[in-house]
């Protein structure tokens, strides 16, 4: 049996087999949704109850819920389709994009990837002691795994429901669906936090504050919330930007259209895979040094009272994957370990972002010889010169390449910027729940075009 035939074998969900309706697609959308929230609150059995989660803030961009079956989220599924990505770029996997069997064959690597990365993550998280069991016994580890495994199972099926019977990927609904309650949590929250006696929201803490006569100690949360609303702002306007190089049908007189090219040409993909790297790489960094293998830095127990605790790292390449914000900076002191995180952050984002920008010009068959080839096969060409795939590809490099590349840096930018100056949520999580609700909405708006009559789609366009 060839190695490919495995891919039959893989669990699958069907397509379906009519053309959805809008609402139909919402509905399932809808089910997707909730059942995402069911696994947030589904709790491991035979957790250590006293230990306190790690990498909440990057837990949020993973769609991860600590103490859940869905502990490390959507973390495995990215680490996978990274690893595919730097496979198939390095020609390690030869794979034909290009074509209908290249593509089913580079899905069913993807899955097998991700299953793999999903068992893999899973059982090195519990066995390293990242997540301590309650019984450090045989029976209780193994069904931690299992727990975990069955988890990361359901969520890759929930996101095939989502890209198939649904309104896009469920990976990045799942995210927005995680940021957006962090930020209402965050936000306006009126539950006082037991630790500072204050409301948890920052909206009503700034009330609170200026209420007792100390309008100095709102100023953090009034710039969170006012850096969260720019975030807001900036990411919509250059959601909107775009390049429109016109085209005409070569036999069709008087007759032509605009081929769009975004700022945001690869969308939110490389912050989301810059992201999960970098939370991938904190994970393995504890997994390692609990395994008594340090390589990636050192931590130490921290006791948070009551028999909690929990591990911060002290030194190596974990310490300064951590990233502080200014207003912690301005409490604890500027050290040279904080600076010189800040720095590393901030290169860091900036960096993966242009990297998997150029990756996936590739991978997602956006490249100008992909979009020559679209333009082409819909009978199109550029007024003015031949139809000619050689100069098409060449003239569409002109845009496409410098824009890969130059919204790869600006979703870079913004995240690290909104990251250090303390937005809500983490300025990465709602720089993608922006773009990943504005390309909701423009797939919703294209879902409600088809369905219109030929004659009002025409007016409507």
């Amino acid at each position: 049996m060839a190695f490919e035939d495995l891919f039959s074998n893989l669990p699958e969900v069907a397509k379906p087999i009519r053309k959805l309706t809008l609402k139909d697609k919402l509905v399932w959308t809808g089910i997707v949704l909730v059942l995402y929230f069911v696994l947030t609150m589904l709790p491991l059995y035979g957790l250590n109850s006293n230990y306190v989660a790690q990498f909440e803030t990057l837990a949020i961009l993973l769609a991860a819920s600590f103490g859940s079956i869905i502990t490390l989220g959507i973390g495995p599924l990215v680490t996978g389709s990274i690893m595919l990505q730097l496979l198939t770029g390095a020609d390690v996997i030869k794979i034909d994009t290009k074509t209908p069997e290249g593509r089913k064959k580079y899905q069913g690597y993807q899955k097998m990837f991700s299953i793999f990365f999903i068992v893999f993550e899973n059982a090195a998280y519990v066995m390293s002691g990242a997540l301590p069991p309650a019984n450090s016994t045989v029976f209780n580890i193994l069904l931690l795994i299992a727990q975990l495994t069955i988890g990361g199972l359901l969520l890759m099926l929930l996101d095939e429901v989502s890209s198939k019977w649904g309104i896009g990927s469920g990976i990045s609904l799942f995210i927005a669906a995680g940021v957006s309650r962090e930020i209402i949590t965050k936000g306006f929250s009126p539950m006082i936090d037991p630790r500072t006696q204050l409301p948890i929201g920052d909206i009503p803490k700034i009330f609170t504050l200026i209420s007792q006569g100390n309008a100095s100690l709102a100023f953090w949360p009034f710039v969170s919330v006012v850096v969260t609303v720019l975030i807001f702002i900036i990411a919509v306007y250059f959601s909107g930007v775009q390049i429109n190089i016109p085209l005409s049908f070569g036999r069709v007189r008087g007759f032509g259209i605009k081929w769009p090219i975004k700022w945001f040409y690869t969308s939110n993909i490389p912050v989301i895979l810059t992201a999960a790297l970098l939370a991938s790489m904190q994970f393995w960094a504890l997994m390692m040094f609990n395994a008594g293998v340090p390589l990636l830095g050192a931590y130490e127990k921290v006791s948070l009272g009551e028999g909690r605790f929990t591990q911060q790292p002290i030194s190596g390449v974990a310490l300064y994957l951590q990233n502080p914000t200014i207003s912690e900076v301005f409490e604890m002191g500027m050290t040279n370990d904080a600076l010189i995180s800040m720095v590393f952050y901030f290169v860091f984002m900036i960096a993966g972002s242009i990297i998997f920008a150029y990756l996936w010009l590739n991978v997602g068959k956006a490249s100008p010889s992909d979009v020559a080839d679209q333009i082409l096969s819909s009978g199109l060409g550029i007024p003015g010169f031949r139809r000619d795939k050689r100069i098409l590809e060449k003239i569409l490099a002109r845009y496409i390449m410098p824009l890969a590349i130059l919204g790869g840096i600006t979703v870079g930018v913004l995240a690290a910027t909104a990251d250090m100056l303390g937005a809500l949520s983490r300025g990465t999580g709602i720089l993608l729940t922006v773009m990943i609700i504005y390309q909701f909405y423009e797939s919703m708006q294209k879902a409600h075009m088809e369905e219109m009559s030929p004659m009002l789609r025409k007016v409507m366009a």
